[in-house]
């Protein structure tokens, strides 16, 4: 009934819209996102609607952020809540600060407790008093009387607060706590600069950094301009407050300003933001801000969502998927934002700020991005920004290749120009090159080439934080042992052999690369490097299985074991890693057996939801045969096209889109799963339209192998800067929930015989149809598999 109800619920709202907008507006993708899906146990960066695509300001309202553990466990917002303690800024990965509150009544300066919610200036809040879009949020907080808005432009927060009749209204904010993933605070400032305006800085130690980059710490800045000035102020450390103080500088500390509101008096608050100085910050504010209205703000913001949104249309009649669709493609475009200011600054890793070049306009020519790494990413984030996207990820890569320039390193994950790497894997060389790939190639090619093949192949000096601390082994030895590794915060990593599965991966990619720019002795280096996964390959087992330095297996294996030998799965899900060769894996397994264990994984795996089944837990699905809600088993239910049996990858594959997603609060990515920066989002986007590519682009020219369309017509825009079409249509003829199962399938009139397609041919534009049907035709597909490693020339 939940399901139903708020599909009606988004049908009406499409309607009111509708008779609303004009014409130019009439097609309104950003009404079909729902962004309560999977907001319950949702990630830091998961759940701000009050923002742009990719932009800084990042305004969401939290239940569980205050002093929380930090890491990257799931927090900041959870459906399941039923009071607010704030309204934060700052929400990326491993970046979090400057929360507000508005309250009236006696002050209080922590927030309570979500049990205790009156043992603080939390206010409890009622669902149906709550509404979030692309954009926008609004709330009626219970316990005060008070509407929160909040909108967005890239860089500036805006709140717009409507007060009841109080002599004793006022304004909280919290700098010197935890937020979020921030971990701890270890200085912040805040300062009444003006009669109604405020600023400071906050700096942290966020967890990762500790084991990373352990000198550097995050620094956030702002400025905030308020419509109202406040009668009195002052500033507190925990519960004890100083009147009348117009500053404060420590930890554990922030400030509130108090003033008397008549009945539905209208407080506003511009907050701008930066990485890197006040005076930035005041320059965003002024570039974005001045002029600007609550209500002109939140227009525009819905109008950039829907551009960024409407670059793929799709039609059918089941609005469930359309929900699913668009939901998910807002994940997509919603985590890794700007750190760049609106003059191009942006955070050096030295300490130093950077400077984009400018235009001729005067304008920065490109963005820089913060980013956690690209794990997985490139199964879905980076397939659907080549295609839909490929702007942003031009400016996406140019970052990291920035970033490389300046240390000599590729990072694989940076906040505010420090090392981030959660996973110590590095695929920003795969990245790089799977972009060159698919024919963006704005930026220097040889150059870029070099940084490329160093991440790679490079260990000597190799910072900590750029991943790959065991790449000597890979590369000397040809497999990385099965050890300890204690990392400086205390945590223990032992990933020799999932780390060796990718570090062959990303060789693949580069070799290509390699290739393509003639480097005749990389490339055949690489490509040595890029069979090492068949050195931990167990001919007895017949599964990847862990190696000692001495080169014995480990013992007493189970390849349902997680997390021994491999990061955040089992030996039984990583011997399907080797997206570079499926056809050499299925050789060393033999086709009934690769079959036959494929088969069983998802016969299996339905009945726990693809996944954890209904646990609430990030990390659910480990020991499974198959977990969706992890990077590395995304890929799975694509191979059946690589091992004969397509009609299986159809079946599997929208069997995952109708079951493993949803559209209510819990079982939206899985049940609780983790919905990392839009990966599962995206996974949807690019599955739902029939396309996926097991090689993630790394291929020198790569494919894209079928599924099952869920849609009656696809249309997808091309950016004429990059590709030669106007627009790709992939169209169904017969769909339907029954018709999962392609029949026959055409490209511009031409008949595709095979379960895979050349993605240049569908850049170059045209029409890709497919006929569906109840049952599977087990003649079409099979003639020729996908390309792979061991198969091209």
């Amino acid at each position: 009934m939940k399901t139903i109800s708020r599909i009606v619920l988004l049908l009406v709202m499409t309607i009111f819209i509708f008779s609303c907008s004009k014409e130019k507006d009439s097609f309104n993708p950003a009404s079909w996102v729902d962004p309560q899906i999977g907001s319950v146990h949702g990630r830091w960066f998961f759940y701000t609607p009050a923002s742009l695509p990719f932009g800084m300001a990042k305004l969401a309202p939290h239940t569980n952020a205050y002093g929380s553990i930090g890491s990257w466990e799931p927090c900041g917002y959870d459906d399941r809540h039923t009071s607010i303690e704030g309204f934060g800024h700052f929400h990326e990965f491993q970046i979090g600060g400057l929360v507000a509150m508005p309250v009236t009544g006696k002050l209080q300066t922590t927030p309570g407790t979500l049990e205790k919610p009156e043992t603080g200036y939390r206010s409890t809040f009622d669902k149906k008093d709550e509404h979030a879009e692309p954009g926008y949020y609004s709330v009626f907080l219970k316990e005060y009387g008070i509407k929160a808005e909040l909108t967005a432009t890239e860089r500036v927060g805006f709140h717009r607060y409507t007060f009841p009749e109080s002599a004793a209204s006022r304004i909280i904010f919290d700098i010197g706590h935890r937020q979020g993933e921030s971990s701890g605070v270890t200085e912040a400032t805040m300062k009444l600069s003006g009669k109604n305006t405020l600023e400071g800085t906050i700096e942290t130690y966020p967890e990762y950094l500790k084991f990373c980059d352990p000198e550097k710490r995050v620094k956030m800045y702002f400025v905030i301009q308020m419509n109202k000035r406040p009668e009195t102020f002052g500033s507190f450390v925990e519960g004890k407050t100083f009147d009348n103080q117009s500053e404060t500088k420590g930890i554990g500390n922030g400030m509130y300003l108090n003033f008397a509101t008549k009945k539905g008096e209208v407080v506003e608050m511009q907050v701008g933001l930066s990485y890197t100085s006040i005076e930035n910050a005041k320059l965003n504010l002024k570039v974005e801000a001045d002029g600007q209205t609550f209500d002109a703000v939140k227009q525009t913001a819905h109008e950039k969502w829907n551009e960024k949104l409407g670059r793929i249309t799709v039609q059918t009649k089941n609005n469930i998927n359309k929900v699913k669709f668009y939901t998910g493609l807002y994940h997509a475009l919603l985590g890794r934002g700007l750190a760049s200011d609106a003059n191009g600054s942006y955070p050096r890793h030295d300490g130093k700020i950077g400077h984009i070049p400018l235009n001729a306009d005067g304008k920065p020519k490109y963005n820089h991005y913060n980013t956690d790494g690209i794990w997985g990413g490139f199964w879905n984030l980076s397939q659907l920004w080549a295609l839909a996207y490929p702007d942003y990820l031009s400016e996406y890569i140019q970052s990291n290749i920035d970033f490389a320039k300046e240390t000599g390193w590729l990072h694989d994950g940076v906040a505010a120009g420090a090392h981030s790497n959660g996973v110590q894997t590095n695929c920003f060389g795969l990245m790089i090159a799977s972009t060159y790939n698919c024919g963006i190639r704005d930026f220097n090619v040889q150059e870029t080439y070099k940084i490329a093949y160093k991440n790679e192949t490079g260990y000597s000096g190799r910072p900590f934080g750029s991943g790959k601390y065991d790449l000597a082994y890979f590369v000397k030895e040809g497999y990385i042992p099965s050890k300890d590794t204690l990392l400086a915060n205390g945590w223990t990593f032992n990933f020799g052999a999932s780390h060796t599965l990718e570090f062959a991966y990303t060789s693949y990619g580069v070799a290509q690369f390699a290739k393509a720019l003639g480097k005749k002795n990389d490339y055949n280096k690489l490509m040595k490097q890029a069979g090492n996964w068949k050195n931990i390959f167990d001919p007895e087992t017949k599964f990847i299985r862990p190696r000692y330095e001495n080169g014995k297996f480990i013992e007493k294996f189970d390849p349902m074991q997680a997390w021994r030998g491999f990061q955040e799965a089992n030996g039984y899900q990583y011997t399907w890693y080797v997206p570079q060769d499926p056809a050499g894996l299925i050789k060393i397994l033999g086709k009934n057996l690769f079959n036959k264990r494929l088969e069983t994984t998802f016969e299996e795996s339905q009945k726990s939801t693809f996944g954890g089944g209904k646990g609430v837990d990030s990390f659910s699905g480990l020991e499974k045969l198959y977990n969706h809600g992890n990077q590395p088993c995304l890929h799975h239910s694509f191979l059946f096209n690589y091992s004969g049996k397509p009609w299986l990858t159809q079946k599997w594959s929208r069997t995952i889109c109708d079951e493993f997603y949803g559209t209510e609060p819990l079982h939206g990515y899985g049940f609780g799963q983790d919905e990392d920066q839009g990966q599962l989002g995206a996974w949807f986007v690019m599955a739902s339209m029939g396309l996926f590519d097991v090689q993630g682009h790394a291929a020198m020219n790569p494919t894209f192998q079928f599924g099952s369309p869920l849609f009656d017509k696809v249309t997808i825009k091309l950016d004429k800067k990059y590709y030669k079409g106007d627009e790709l249509i992939i169209e169904t003829k017969n769909n339907s929930k029954a018709n999962r199962y392609i029949q026959s399938a055409s490209f511009n009139g031409e008949k595709i015989e095979n379960a895979w397609i050349y993605r240049k041919k569908l850049t170059d534009g045209g029409t890709l149809i497919f006929d569906m049907g109840a049952n599977p035709n087990k003649k079409w597909g099979i003639k020729t598999p996908p390309p792979s490693m061991s198969t091209s020339k």
